[in-house]
């Protein structure tokens, strides 16, 4: 195959306003309704377009597609359709206005888009997506919007054990995503072409929504740890066959002398929200979107003037993604450190695992931490795997305080409080995915360094794992998960080596992961035989250096 058939280029995406305007095609019903998760009504702060112009600016700005917040009453929907049949351009359907606002599928804190509405798009010609918005979230964090008892997302798991409840969410995901088969199915429409798609906040159940079927949306930027974030989206993925997009979310912790449309939007700089574009791009995912419009443009009635953040994102679509074609896409994800861990959903708050509010995190489900914490050389916490734990104080909240919501957007964010770079991108990692405690021996790919951690474990991987440590791969193992006739740690001639420990940061575990770190300076992202290597810009790491290297 020739480097010009193997060209890949990522779909590029823009998701609508939540405080720029009102939704175009459905009035002012938008402004009836609370848009944001910040719990409040917001009403718009520019003047509304039309359908045609919104839909011309973004083509303008070199998007392929649109990621549309539904209307709960579904107004303005067929208009929308009409002009996406228009312009030629494609929709992915989004569910987090239903999700804030209700109504809401019985026992759950979930909006579906109702199965008419799925038709009318689909038959359209321009559907390729129905997006749920921050799933694992709200599944963990039943009370976030929904206020009237406790309804997970995928429904009740109080009084099941961690493994029941695991099981459960599998079930009740699988189950929606077979009913939007086969009603595709049933009316002659391709299965195929409308898949369900997990957008997440939260590097947690990723594997367990590919497993039942979603496709994967990591968020990057917001309140994330990047390669941990990335290493487990792609390592899904890879197991679960899935198509992998990602969102880059400006929303976010830091403050600024940026535009800005209220507290911690955006929360990241433009230059951050550069580098992450080029590393989201380098990903190699199916799609690419940023989430919102409202920071890449403002509208003053007669004309759309782009933000700083809309002069990042211009040049990106149309200078940086054309200069750097991609010939490798995230399914050939190509890890040097391979970590196993089953799916806890425990991020660090150690409490409502699967939603679960009777059951106490086990310390298993906390090893994970460590191992995180192992292959980044401490730089990512041991106490958790996003932002949302314990230490860490955002200073959105402070222009909270400050600026009250009739007072944005600011367009040079405020003069009174100092700019932050609390968030960066750059973590030290060395190639590293994660799979789920199910993967099988032909999936592992060839790395040198395994790490087992999380509650459980299957015997065909603990198996193929004794196997990679007898082949030559270092194997670093928690002892519960050890099966009774490997609790030993043994090496075995060529290198390879069978550790178990009940510790992932004890001395003698990092002095057998310390060879396989790579370099302080560098992290290390390969898919077949490209190697990505991203280097920090400045102190905070919010600006990345970006290199493509060819594997030797």
């Amino acid at each position: 195959m020739t480097d010009e058939q193997r060209k890949h280029r990522p779909r590029l995406g823009i998701q609508g306003p939540v405080l720029a305007w009102q939704d175009p095609w459905a009035g002012e019903a938008s402004d009836r309704i609370m848009r944001t998760g910040t719990g409040m009504i917001y009403l718009s702060q520019d003047p509304v377009p039309s359908g045609e112009r919104f839909v011309e600016a973004m083509q303008n700005l070199g998007a392929d597609f649109y990621l549309h917040h539904m209307m709960p009453g579904l107004e303005g929907q067929t208009d929308m359709l009409k002009d996406m049949v228009r312009s030629g351009m494609d929709v992915c359907l989004g569910n987090e206005y239903g999700n804030i606002n209700g109504p809401w599928v019985e026992g759950t804190n979930r909006w579906d888009v109702p199965d008419k509405a799925i038709l009318e798009a689909a038959r359209s010609g321009r559907l390729i997506g129905l997006l749920y918005d921050e799933p694992e979230h709200l599944q963990i964090n039943a009370g976030q919007y929904r206020k009237d008892g406790w309804y997970p997302h995928w429904g009740t798991t109080d009084g099941l054990s961690l493994e029941e409840s695991y099981q459960k969410v599998v079930k009740a995901v699988s189950d929606r995503t077979g009913h939007v088969r086969e009603l595709m199915r049933k009316h002659g429409l391709d299965p195929a072409s409308v898949p369900l798609l997990s957008e997440q906040v939260f590097p947690t159940l990723f594997h367990a929504k590919a497993r039942a079927g979603m496709d994967l949306c990591p968020k990057i930027m917001k309140e994330s740890f990047q390669a941990l974030q990335l290493g487990t989206a792609l390592g899904a993925a890879q197991q679960y066959g899935r198509d992998m997009w990602i969102c880059a979310d400006l929303w976010g912790p830091d403050i600024g002398h940026w535009f800005t449309r209220t507290s911690g939007f955006p929360g990241h700089s433009p230059e951050e929200f550069e580098s992450a574009l080029h590393m989201g791009y380098l990903m190699g995912p199916t799609h690419l979107f940023t989430e919102n419009v409202d920071v890449l443009l403002h509208h003053g009635g007669d004309r759309f003037e782009k933000t700083a953040f809309g002069e990042v994102w211009d040049r990106f679509v149309k200078e940086y993604v054309p200069q750097h074609p991609l010939h490798w896409s995230h399914r050939e994800a190509a890890p040097d450190i391979v970590i196993i861990h089953s799916d806890d959903s425990n991020y660090g708050q150690n409490a409502r695992l699967f939603g679960n509010r009777g059951l106490e995190a086990p310390e298993s489900t906390k090893s994970l931490f460590a191992v995180w914490h192992l292959i980044s050389r401490g730089s990512i916490p041991a106490h958790g795997s996003c932002m949302h734990i314990p230490g860490y104080s955002f200073p959105r909240h402070e222009l909270k305080k400050r600026v009250p919501p009739e007072g944005y957007p600011l367009l040079s964010g405020s003069a009174e409080l100092t700019q932050t770079a609390m968030h960066g991108l750059f973590h030290p990692v060395n190639n590293a995915i994660a799979f789920d405690e199910r993967v099988r021996d032909d999936q592992l790919g060839r790395p040198k360094l395994i790490l087992a951690a999380g509650s459980r474990l299957s015997s065909h991987t603990a198996a193929a794992l004794r196997g990679r440590a007898e082949d030559g791969a270092v194997v670093i193992v928690a002892s519960w998960l050890a099966p009774g006739e490997w609790k030993e740690s043994r090496r075995f001639a060529g290198g390879g080596a069978w550790l178990v420990t009940e510790d992932f940061l004890s001395e003698e575990v990092q002095e057998a992961a310390a060879p396989f770190l790579g370099a302080k300076d560098c992290w290390r992202q390969c898919f077949g035989e490209t190697e990505i290597r991203f280097y920090p810009e400045d102190a905070s790491g919010s600006r990345l250096k970006a290199e493509v290297h060819t594997r030797s």
